[in-house]
């Protein structure tokens, strides 16, 4: 009897160990992965508006019906890029997921107090060749640090009632995210 709860604990062990570095390893090596699925429609380094999800079809899972919804693909190779979301009437948002999905920041009106989300994205290695600016202060210029060189930035305005959506995505239409021209020393 001692033997086979043994065995049966053993098997319980090695289905654990298995289901978890299955777990682990999948999202690394799946290549439907959103980042993926957004590049037909996304360009790099442009904001490209999403279609509403219905509920035969969604571009990427959990899309909420009630938000307008829009999407930058960055590559920060080439620089940093400054992105600028207006806000909608209701509540806006933004959140930043690396390459492999990992959300690393996100802002909504509430917090940013403006008529408009306005920041820099960059890497580390980008925001350390920053100049010192004395008379710019931390409340006049954000700036996100991105732990990888691409990733998707996806912006989302609410329509508290249907006929509301119209105003949500044209607040999204006049999102911008583009490269930054580069700074010249004075």
């Amino acid at each position: 009897m001692i033997r086979w709860l043994l065995w049966l604990l053993a098997g319980a062990l090695l289905g654990g160990i298995v289901h978890l570095v299955a777990v682990l390893i999948l999202p690394r090596t799946a290549t439907q992965d959103a980042y993926s699925r957004l590049s037909p429609i996304a360009p790099v380094n442009a904001v490209a508006a999403l279609p509403q999800p219905t509920p035969q079809s969604e571009v990427m899972p959990f899309m909420d019906p009630a938000f307008a919804s829009a999407v930058c693909r960055y590559d920060l190779d080439s620089g940093p890029i400054k992105l600028t979301v207006p806000i909608s009437p209701a509540y806006t948002s933004v959140s930043f997921y690396t390459r492999r999905g990992v959300a690393y920041y996100a802002i909504n009106d509430r917090s940013a107090g403006r008529r408009q989300i306005e920041l820099q994205l960059m890497t580390a290695a980008q925001r350390a060749d920053l100049p010192e600016e004395e008379d710019v202060t931390a409340a006049d210029r954000l700036i996100v640090e991105s732990p990888s060189g691409t990733g998707l930035i996806v912006m989302r305005a609410l329509a508290p009632e249907p006929g509301l959506m119209p105003v949500a995505q044209a607040a999204l239409s006049r999102a911008t995210c583009k490269p930054e021209p580069p700074t010249t020393d004075r």
